[in-house]
């Protein structure tokens, strides 16, 4: 079985550095083309099939799916609440020059309504662990968020797995015997060539 891992695309908040946490903020524009690009690359590969798509729900997340399973001609599987974003509290919304002038530099080891990294990572997990027992002879594209992977990344490969991960990045997982497998990690490269084709 393969998982391959997608951020969704660009929004607004993003491109204004605002934490989004699980405020249902919609794709921009350029998420919008950033989604294309990688549902074009994911078409043109011929290294892997893929059978379906599911999402966390949120619209950014949701709409990313969607662009994607219309490209590939597959289905887009009912979403799944377990792979939200971090949800974020009294900081959703905020820049970080905002963050820091309410609550100072450290404002992160603050109780502001704060998920817990623990319980992202075990609702990370459960699902990983439920969807390999339903679609496990199948492979499966899942797009969720920056937060949630990154906790994901730390419970299954600790320190191995520790760069930003990009809107519309890659990361592939292969299921072998009682581990998931690293295939490909943080991939953008269907942005980063049209970036060099457009200098």
């Amino acid at each position: 079985m393969l998982v391959g891992l997608v951020r969704h695309g660009l929004t607004d908040w993003n491109a204004a550095g605002r934490i989004q946490g699980q405020s249902d903020i919609p794709l921009n524009e350029e998420g919008r083309r950033q989604a294309r690009l990688l549902a074009s690359r994911l078409l043109d590969e011929k290294e892997y099939h893929w059978n379906y798509v599911i999402t966390s729900g949120l619209m950014r997340a949701e709409e990313t799916g969607k662009i994607i399973a219309d490209k590939l001609d597959i289905p887009l599987l009912e979403p799944d609440s377990r792979i939200k974003e971090r949800a974020f509290g009294q900081v959703e919304g905020l820049t970080a020059l905002e963050r820091e002038a309410k609550w100072g530099k450290d404002w992160n080891l603050l109780e502001l309504g704060q998920e817990k990294e623990e319980g992202i990572r075990a609702r990370a997990l459960a699902f990983l662990q439920d969807l390999e027992g339903k679609y496990g002879d199948s492979n499966v594209l899942v797009v969720t968020h920056g937060g949630l992977l990154a906790q994901l990344f730390t419970a299954l490969y600790q320190d191995q797995c520790t760069q930003r991960i990009g809107n519309l990045s890659l990361t592939v997982l292969e299921k072998s015997e009682m581990e998931w497998a690293l295939r490909l990690y943080n991939c953008t490269r269907h942005l980063e060539e049209i970036i060099e084709e457009s200098k």
